[in-house]
């Protein structure tokens, strides 16, 4: 797979399909992108497990830390890796030897491996690299559009309010 572009409809399935993510270098730094992260798609109805090694038994954002991919329980559908390219490697590797496999791994905003994207796929498994979910979910919902950003996607979907006052789009209609 041409890693230097991804389809739309690749993103689109991808992020419509998996509902159970472990984001691998979260943060309980609220200015932390990867803290941000997670609390973007814990309010879009995405399942976060944080993993994070120093913060491991404690809770974010209300959902259980865990110090490995090994130690979560039950089956993942997308592993996020919020770490530099280099740690890309070892991560996906841990990921690769869960059972069930996930069906997704997905690197952060400036991580690439293409070793491990290549290991990854050669099980099967789906790879995103040099992406952000919350990103590319504000983009095709048209969320990122209220920020002033051309998401290059035109809708007249009427947002709905999602508690608390807030407006958000969806990438399911």
């Amino acid at each position: 797979m041409n890693h230097d572009a991804y389809d739309d409809a690749y993103i689109r399935e991808i992020l419509k399909t998996v509902k159970r993510i472990a984001l691998v270098g979260a943060s309980s730094n609220e200015s932390r992108p990867s803290f941000i992260v997670v609390k973007y798609l814990l309010e879009r109805g995405y399942e976060i497990i944080p993993v994070n090694p120093g913060l491991a038994g404690q809770t974010l954002l209300g959902q259980m830390v865990y110090g490995s991919l090994r130690d979560i329980p039950g089956p993942l559908d997308m592993v996020e890796i919020f770490r530099n390219s280099e740690a890309a490697g070892p991560i996906t590797d841990e990921a690769l030897a869960l059972e069930p496999l996930p069906k997704v791994i997905w690197m952060q905003l400036s991580v690439r491996n293409d070793e491990a994207a290549a290991r990854a796929e050669a099980r099967g498994v789906k790879v995103v690299m040099n992406r952000c979910p919350k990103i590319e979910y504000g983009r095709m919902s048209g969320e990122i559009g209220w920020q002033g950003i051309n998401s290059r996607i035109l809708s007249s979907k009427k947002p709905t309010l999602a508690g608390k006052g807030f407006q958000k789009f969806t990438i399911s209609r």
